[in-house]
C-alpha cells in the first residue's frame, strides 16, 4: 500500500513537472481599495522592497488612487502578491471573497495544461481564461475552498513589452 501511495505521489510530481509549474506566491487581496497603504505598512514594518506594480488600465485615468491589480513585494528571501479587493467589474468593496482574501498565485509554462491537471484533482474552475499584464489567468477554488490563480510567468509579457519601449 505504502508502494502505491510513493509510486502516485510519483507520478503526481512528474505531472506537475511536466506542465512547468515555475513559482508559488501568496497573494492578498486588501478589501476598501487599502493594497497602497499595506504596501506601505509592508515596507514599513518588514522592510519589504516594491518590485513592481501594476494598476488598472481603465481605473488610472478615473481615480485619484489607481485600483492595484497587484504590487509584488519581496520581504528577506520570500514574494508577496498584494492588491485592491475588486470585483469583475473592477469595483472595490469591502464585501467577503472567496478565500477570504487570501489567495496562491501559481506561474505556470502553459496555464491551460496546469488548469487541467487541477480540474482533474477535482478543483473548480471560478473564473474562465482572461488576460492581464502577464498574459492567460485563470482563477481555481479547491476542494477545501483554497482559492488558486494560475498565470503565465508575472513579468513575462510586461518585461518583453518594456524592453520594445
Amino acid at each position: 500500500m505504502a508502494e502505491e501511495a510513493a509510486e502516485q505521489q510519483s507520478g503526481e510530481a512528474a505531472t506537475a513537472a511536466v506542465v512547468g509549474l515555475l513559482g508559488f506566491k501568496p497573494h492578498l487581496a486588501v478589501p476598501g481599495m487599502k493594497a497602497d497603504a499595506a504596501v506601505q505598512f509592508y515596507k514599513a514594518a518588514f522592510g519589504a522592497e516594491e518590485l513592481r506594480r501594476v494598476a488598472h488600465p481603465k481605473r488610472k485615468a478615473e481615480q485619484e488612487l489607481p485600483l492595484i491589480l497587484f504590487a509584488e513585494l519581496k520581504i528577506g528571501s520570500s514574494l508577496l502578491l498584494v492588491s485592491d479587493c475588486f470585483d469583475a467589474a473592477g469595483e472595490g468593496g469591502t464585501a467577503a471573497v472567496i478565500g477570504g482574501g487570501i489567495s496562491f498565485r501559481l506561474e505556470a509554462e502553459d496555464v491551460d495544461a496546469a488548469v487541467k491537471m487541477a480540474v482533474a484533482a477535482d478543483a473548480e474552475v471560478v473564473s474562465e481564461v482572461a488576460e492581464d499584464e502577464s498574459g492567460d489567468v485563470v482563477k481555481l477554488k479547491d476542494p477545501f475552498g483554497v482559492v488558486w490563480v494560475v498565470s503565465a510567468a508575472v513579468g513575462n509579457k510586461t518585461l518583453d513589452a518594456e524592453a520594445e519601449a
